[in-house]
C-alpha cells in the first residue's frame, strides 16, 4: 500500500478543467503527457518521469497525464498517434516535445527546470512559447472573414518568417542558447515545435537545390535528428523580419561567418557546411512556401501579388549573389 501511495503522488491524472488549472499553477515545472484513450500513456516514459521526480525532488518538478478527449483545451491533439509532452511553468507553455524520445525528454526536463529555477531566483525572464496545435487558429493568427479585413490577417510579407535550429546545433546542446539570443535580438516567437523532419519533407523543402552537389548531404543532415522550428515576427515599425533574421544568422558558410560577421549565430554555433546551426527563409515569398509546408494546419496569408523586388523564379534564385552570403539561406 505504501508504494502505491507514493506512485500516485508522483503523477496526477488530469480529468477536469479545474484540475488542469490547478496543476498548471504549481510552482516550478509541470510536464503534461497528452495521450489518446485508445492507446493510453507510454509506460516507459511514465516510469522515466517518476524516477526523475524521485531523484530530483518533489518541490519544483511535477508530472501529469491528460487524455486528449477529456479536456476541451486539448481538442487539437485528439486522434494523433504521436504522443505529445507539454511543459508548463508559471501557468505558461515553455516547451513541447512530440514523440516518446526518452533522451530528448530527459534533456528538455533538465533544461527547462534549470531555466525555471533561474526565473524563480529573479535571474532571467521566462521564455513563453505558443504551440500552434494547442490554440485555435484565430487566437494564434487572427484573420478576418474576407479580404477587406487585411489588418487581421497574419501576413508573412509584413510579419513572419521561418527559423530552424538545425540538428547539429541541437545535438551540441545549443538550441536553448540560440533561441534565447533570438529573443534578445528583438524577435517574437509565434510558434515553436521540436521534431525530426522526414526525408520526404526535406526533399520537397530543398527541391530548388535538387541538382546541386550538396543536396543529398543536406537532406540527410536535416533528417538526422531533432530540429527546433520557429515562426518569428518583429514589432511593427522595425526592420523586415526576414532580413533581420538573415542578418542575425550571418553568412551561409560558418568559416566565412567567423571571418566577416563573428557575432552572428553561424559564426558562433556553426562548424562547416552543411552544419551551420540555423536556417532562415530567403524572403517573404520563400517564407510563405516553407511555412505552408512545415505548418500545414496554420493559415498563413500569401505575399502581395507580383514578384518582390529582385525576386527570381525558385529554380534560379539559388544562383544569385548577395553581399556577405548567398541568397540561399539554408
Amino acid at each position: 500500500m505504501g508504494s502505491k501511495k507514493k506512485e500516485v503522488a508522483l503523477q496526477v491524472n488530469i480529468s477536469t478543467q479545474e484540475l488542469w488549472e490547478e496543476m498548471l499553477s504549481s510552482k516550478g515545472l509541470t510536464v503534461v503527457d497528452v495521450y489518446q484513450g485508445w492507446c493510453g500513456p507510454c509506460k516507459p516514459v511514465v516510469s522515466l518521469f517518476q524516477k526523475m521526480r524521485v531523484e530530483m525532488g518533489l518541490d519544483l518538478l511535477h508530472f501529469a497525464l491528460a487524455e486528449a478527449d477529456r479536456l476541451d483545451i486539448l481538442e487539437k491533439y485528439r486522434g494523433r498517434c504521436e504522443p505529445t509532452f507539454l511543459f508548463y511553468a508559471g501557468g505558461e507553455l515553455v516547451a513541447v516535445v512530440r514523440g516518446a524520445d526518452a533522451p530528448l525528454l530527459q534533456k528538455t526536463i533538465l533544461d527547462q527546470l534549470e531555466a525555471e529555477r533561474k526565473v524563480l531566483a529573479g535571474g532571467q525572464e521566462r521564455r513563453v512559447i505558443t504551440d500552434q496545435a494547442l490554440c485555435k487558429e484565430e487566437e494564434c493568427f487572427p484573420h478576418g472573414k474576407d479580404d477587406s479585413e487585411d489588418e487581421h490577417v497574419a501576413s508573412l510579407e509584413k510579419a513572419c518568417t521561418l527559423a530552424i535550429v538545425k540538428p547539429d546545433a541541437v545535438a551540441h546542446g545549443k538550441a536553448e542558447e540560440i533561441i534565447l539570443k533570438i529573443q534578445e535580438a528583438g524577435f517574437d516567437i509565434l510558434t515553436h515545435e521540436e521534431r525530426t523532419m522526414t526525408e520526404a519533407e526535406m526533399r520537397l523543402f530543398y527541391q530548388h537545390q535538387a541538382g546541386e552537389e550538396a543536396f543529398e548531404k543536406l537532406v540527410q543532415h536535416m533528417c538526422s535528428g531533432q530540429s527546433h522550428l520557429l515562426v518569428l515576427t518583429r514589432p511593427e515599425g522595425t526592420e523586415d523580419v526576414a532580413a533581420a533574421w538573415r542578418s542575425l544568422m550571418g553568412p551561409y558558410d560558418p568559416c566565412v561567418a567567423r571571418r566577416e560577421q563573428p557575432d552572428s549565430l553561424r559564426a558562433q554555433y556553426g562548424t562547416e557546411l552543411p552544419f551551420n546551426a540555423v536556417h532562415g527563409s530567403r524572403d517573404t515569398e520563400d517564407a510563405c512556401r516553407e511555412l505552408a509546408l512545415l505548418f500545414p494546419s496554420i493559415r498563413f496569408s500569401a505575399p502581395a501579388q507580383g514578384a518582390l523586388p529582385g525576386h527570381q523564379d525558385e529554380d534560379t534564385v539559388g544562383h544569385m549573389e548577395t553581399p556577405g552570403f548567398p541568397v540561399d539561406a539554408d
